[in-house]
């Protein structure tokens, strides 16, 4: 192990849908955490692995910090908040903007209470004109002392590099946590359900997709290794909520299946024969012994 090599936790923050998760997936360099517009997406922190000849970056990604509606909100606030006391250093997602809305001023005042190096990270500029980007940074400044503040863009891989530097400099020495091959301590099983939940997200109404979560029933590997066989259930809230994700004539679940089973092929290289099924779990996102069921930590429940 070299004498110059870095490790540490870098927990990713921000208000829902900042980008946080499209963040992970170009700085990993493959998809791990789900991607929507809609927000609330990322429902557990999620840990990827970044590794290079300087070091190891494990990445926290939490769900958006923001005021609780539910238990499964709860739940989703109690997770970021637990994060941040894993981390060495904090990345905080906003987007480019002069105005500085509640929500933001919420994560300022909590991160006041941690004493770990804040690098403020805005994203999509790509969005906004070069010139204004200066004005985004100085309206920033006036509201946290941040270690560093980076400019970025995401989905277009803009500054990464950039970024990556500043996350080493705040580091730690020591040997890495993970192979360099790893890169998620998330089971497979996890990241399909994530997959497939991703797609109905994408293609269902509006009013639907916080109220649904997937359950894996069955993931085997044929014995010859042509293909793998995978048996999932979408849980949703409402029976009117049932027959909007199956659709007319079972259109919407084909959908939903056929663009899910693209990507599980492609992270697994291998075949996949995807069986989907509908259940109804009426208010299960107030229920903590169904959130259990469906996979979300207990710890972050009680």
């Amino acid at each position: 192990m070299k004498a110059d090599f870095k490790s540490g936790f870098t927990a990713i923050i921000g208000r829902p849908n900042v980008g946080k998760s499209t963040l992970m997936n170009h700085l990993i360099g493959q998809k791990i955490a789900i991607t929507s517009r809609k927000p609330q997406t990322t429902r557990n922190r999620i840990q990827t692995v970044y590794t290079d000849e300087k070091g190891q970056i494990v990445f926290l990604d939490t769900p958006g910090i923001h005021k609780a509606k539910n238990k499964l909100g709860d739940y989703m606030v109690n997770v970021a908040q637990r994060t941040l006391k894993d981390a060495d250093v904090i990345l905080w997602l906003v987007e480019p903007s002069t105005f500085i809305g509640a929500g933001e001023r919420h994560i300022a005042e909590q991160l006041k209470r941690c004493s770990l190096p804040v690098i403020l990270v805005i994203n999509k500029v790509d969005t906004v004109k070069k010139e204004e980007v200066p004005e985004f940074i100085q309206a920033y400044r006036k509201l946290y002392d941040f270690a560093e503040i980076v400019p970025v863009s995401a989905l277009r891989s803009l500054n990464l590099d950039t970024l990556l530097d500043c996350i080493f400099k705040y580091l730690p020495y020591g040997p890495q946590f993970y192979d360099e091959d790893t890169v998620t301590d998330q089971p497979q099983r996890q990241i399909v359900a994530e997959m497939i939940r991703e797609k109905a997200l994408r293609c269902l109404e509006e009013e639907i997709p916080h109220g649904i979560a997937v359950t894996i029933e069955r993931m085997k590997e044929r014995p010859d290794g042509s293909m793998v066989d995978i048996d999932a259930t979408i849980i949703c809230e409402r029976d009117s909520h049932k027959g909007i994700i199956i659709g007319k004539q079972g259109v919407m679940l084909k959908k939903i299946g056929s663009s899910a089973r693209y990507e599980i092929e492609n992270m697994l290289e291998q075949k996949v024969n995807l069986k989907l099924w509908v259940k109804v779990k009426k208010d299960w996102r107030d229920s903590d012994y169904l959130m259990k069921n469906f996979g979300y930590d207990k710890k972050e429940i009680e």
